[in-house]
């Protein structure tokens, strides 16, 4: 099942999307994705509207308008974006648990909203395609083997970086992962009982170019494994946001290197679950 939060007849609601129709049902009495969250799949079922809308006639917004919270991410998920970064950071260890950042609930963006370019404050905005997690049911201590039963849906996400940013803070990288408007998310959530988290191809373009093209199987740290290690000690809540690491082909490790700059177009995809296509505007 595809969710999706939208925009039709100055009103915003949620529902779920018949891609192959591409048309999109409102869930009655859902004033929030968050809602949907916290809901069995048959109850979501049983409480569909008519009429049926076009996708064409509706805009697809971030499934969730304010997450509740800060977005957690993992870092060096990927061995070969690990390895392309060696030359332009300190001497570091390849990480034996999940390297854990979070990004400010402000940078989330709809799927084809435009990404201001923050001149000004950066000079080097980059691109890093991901797989999100949402969590549904929450809990703490949680078991790497019932991890995915607490994974409510898979989406797709880019986690663009401000790299002097990133790095202008002794090594904390929260500032050059916030800037407002810079993590487009959706374009809609696809329910975890359709999706493979290990068997997903992960795309980015810039201009029509492929820069990043990797497969989940390949991530160090699998999606159970992340859950299990950001729930010790720590409540995982329903509707949190997880994203779970960008491959190599980032445009700060490309000789000579490539950032983005006003009238790129960046498209992100992940197979199976729909594409970004965002506009980097002054």
């Amino acid at each position: 099942m595809k969710l999706a939060t939208f925009s039709c007849d100055g009103a915003i609601g949620v529902g779920v999307v018949d891609d192959a129709r591409q048309t999109i049902q409102r869930v009655h009495g859902a004033a929030s994705m968050l809602e949907l969250a916290q809901l069995p799949v048959s109850e979501i079922l049983e409480r569909l509207e008519e009429p049926r809308r076009r996708l064409d006639e509706v805009r697809l917004l971030a499934p969730f308008l304010q997450p509740r919270r800060n977005i957690f991410c993992i870092g060096w998920n990927y061995l070969a974006h690990f390895e392309e970064g060696k030359d332009t950071r300190p001497p570091v260890e390849l990480p034996e648990r999940p390297s854990i950042f979070t990004k400010a609930t402000t940078t989330v963006c709809g799927p084809y909203d435009d990404v201001p370019l923050h001149a000004g404050t950066t000079e080097r905005l980059d691109w890093e395609a991901e797989l999100a997690v949402v969590i549904g049911r929450g809990g703490a201590d949680i078991a790497e083997q019932d991890a995915l039963e607490h994974v409510f849906a898979y989406a797709v996400a880019n986690d663009i970086s401000a790299r002097d940013v990133q790095r202008a803070h002794g090594g904390q990288w929260f500032k050059g992962k916030s800037l407002d408007g810079t993590c487009p998310l959706g374009p809609w959530l696809t329910t975890s009982d359709e999706v493979d988290p290990a068997a997903l191809n992960v795309t980015c373009r810039l201009n029509g170019q492929t820069m990043q093209h990797a497969h989940t199987r390949q991530m160090i740290f699998p999606v159970a494994r992340i859950v299990a290690e950001l729930s010790r000690g720590m409540t995982l809540l329903s509707g949190d946001v997880i994203l779970t690491g960008t491959p190599e082909g980032i445009g700060g490790s490309r000789v000579p290197p490539v950032f983005l700059q006003a009238g790129d177009v960046l498209e992100t995809e992940v197979s199976g679950l729909g594409k970004l296509r965002n506009r980097i505007v002054p």
